[in-house]
């Protein structure tokens, strides 16, 4: 990623910030007290006149009540959710019954085979 692209990513990012606190309604100074800094230290961030420093970012998503997705162009298509509910674990549950089922079927077929050739080499 060239220089050029990681500016305009950032303001990407800064103007995502903006829109969010103005939907809150929280104004510069409002976000200068809950980050604990000045309200020259707010402006200069939105201004980009400072660097946002992850630390930073992560104070401003947590008082916006945002999540990352809402700053970042995240493309939700590659992103999979998998839920495991009861009935799932009861389906895993009744085939791994299956299974042990089965082997211990083939176990015993097994026994029985040896014990007939046995039988038979004694003959």
């Amino acid at each position: 990623m060239d220089k050029f692209t990681e500016i305009e990513e950032v303001e990407k990012v800064i103007s995502k910030i903006k829109e969010s606190r103005k939907e809150k309604g929280y104004s510069h100074d409002v976000m200068a007290v809950e980050l604990g800094i000045s309200p020259s230290a707010y402006n200069k961030i939105e201004r980009m006149e400072s660097k946002l420093t992850l630390e930073r970012f992560l104070q401003i998503k947590k008082i916006l009540d945002k999540d990352y997705s809402d700053f970042f162009d995240i493309k939700t298509d590659r992103i999979f959710n998998q839920t495991v509910n009861d009935q799932a674990y009861g389906n895993i549950e009744h085939y791994y019954q299956d299974n042990k089922d089965v082997y211990e079927k083939l176990i015993h077929a097994k026994d029985e085979q040896i014990a007939l050739l046995k039988s038979l080499i004694k003959q």
